[in-house]
C-alpha cells in the first residue's frame, strides 16, 4: 500500500487543511475556556463541546484531505464538495461557540425564536455535510486507484463515516422528545441529557448514550486506513488476502456501531452491557473471527 504509506503531499486540499488549522486553534482555546470558565451546561463544562467538535473536524478534515491526495486523478466535483463541507462547517462551529458565549444550548434547542432558528440552521447544515460526504464517497467509488489495498481502505472508510452520520439520526427523531418545553431531541435514552457521564465524552453512564454508535461509526474513517497500514506490514499476505481482510473488517465496524446504537436505543449504559447484548457482541466477535480464519488461508 506504497500510495496509502507515502501520504503523498501533491493535491491536498487547502479548504480542508484550513479548517483542520482553525479547528485546532479552537481546540486549545476550548481547552483554555474549559479551566478559566466555571459555566456548565447541560451538566458539563461549557466549553467542552465546543472542543469535542473541533477535534472531530480537524481529524476528519486531515483525513479526507488526504484520501482526496491519493486519487490518481484530479476530481473537481469531490472538491467542490470538500470545500462546501468546510463553509458549512465553519457555519456550524460558529454557531456552537456563539450559543456558548451566551450560554445557551446549541443543539435540540428551540427555547426562543433565535435558538430555534440557529438550530435549524445547524440541521440543515449536517444534512449538506453529509451530502457533500457521499459526493466524495462516489468519486473515491468511481476513480481507479493502483493500490488495491489503498482503494478498499478508502471506500470502505468513507462509507463506514456515512453510516456514523446516519447513527446520528435517532437523536432527533419524535421517540427523542424529552417532555422538556424548547427542546426537541436528546443524546440520553432512558434518562436525561445531563446526568452521570464519562470523562471528557459525557457519555451517560446511567441509561442509554446515542452520541457512542455514532462517534464509532464517524471513526470508521481512520479506523479503515489504520487497518490498511497493518496489514501491509504483514508482507506474507497476498493483496486478495488484504481486501478481504479489509471488508471483514469494515462489516464488523458496521456491525459494532449497529450494535453500540442498539444498545443506546434499549436506555441501556455502555459499561453495563445485558445478555442480550453480550451475546450479540459475542457472536459478532466469534462471527469476524472466523471470517478472518477463512480470509487468510
Amino acid at each position: 500500500m506504497t500510495t496509502a504509506v507515502a501520504l503523498p503531499t501533491q493535491r491536498w486540499h487547502r479548504p480542508l487543511l484550513v479548517l483542520a488549522a482553525a479547528m485546532s486553534v479552537l481546540a486549545l482555546v476550548a481547552v483554555v475556556g474549559v479551566f478559566v470558565d466555571d459555566r456548565e451546561l447541560v451538566g458539563a463544562a461549557i466549553w467542552l463541546k465546543p472542543f469535542k467538535f473541533a477535534v472531530s473536524l480537524a481529524v476528519y478534515s486531515v483525513t479526507i484531505a488526504w484520501m482526496l491526495s491519493v486519487l490518481p486523478r484530479r476530481s473537481r466535483f469531490a472538491e467542490r464538495a470538500a470545500t462546501a463541507f468546510v463553509t458549512l462547517a465553519f457555519v456550524e462551529i460558529i454557531i456552537i461557540v456563539g450559543q456558548v458565549v451566551r450560554g445557551r444550548r446549541s443543539h435540540f434547542n428551540a427555547e426562543t425564536p433565535l435558538d430555534t432558528a440557529l438550530f435549524a440552521v445547524m440541521a440543515m447544515s449536517i444534512m449538506a455535510m453529509f451530502v457533500a460526504h457521499l459526493i466524495i464517497a462516489v468519486v473515491a467509488l468511481r476513480q481507479r486507484i493502483p493500490d488495491r489495498v489503498a482503494a478498499y481502505a478508502i471506500r470502505l472508510g468513507l462509507l463506514l463515516s456515512a453510516v456514523g452520520f446516519l447513527a446520528a439520526v435517532p437523536m432527533t427523531l419524535p421517540m427523542q422528545d424529552p417532555g422538556i418545553v424548547g427542546i426537541a431531541g436528546a443524546h440520553a435514552v432512558g434518562v436525561a441529557d445531563g446526568g452521570p457521564g464519562l470523562p471528557i465524552t459525557g457519555w451517560s453512564t446511567t441509561g442509554g448514550d446515542l452520541r457512542i454508535g455514532h462517534f464509532v461509526g464517524m471513526h470508521g474513517l481512520q479506523a479503515m486506513p489504520l487497518l490498511a497500514l497493518l496489514l501491509t506490514r504483514r508482507t506474507r499476505l497476498r493483496t486478495e488476502q488484504k481486501t478481504r481482510l479489509l471488508v471483514i473488517g469494515a462489516i464488523a465496524y458496521v456491525g459494532l456501531t449497529v450494535l453500540l446504537t442498539w444498545q443506546a436505543l434499549r436506555g441501556q449504559p455502555l459499561l453495563r452491557p445485558d445478555a442480550v447484548t453480550l451475546g450479540a457482541l459475542a457472536v459478532l466477535v466469534l462471527g469476524s473471527a472466523l471470517s478472518i480464519r477463512a480470509a487468510v488461508k
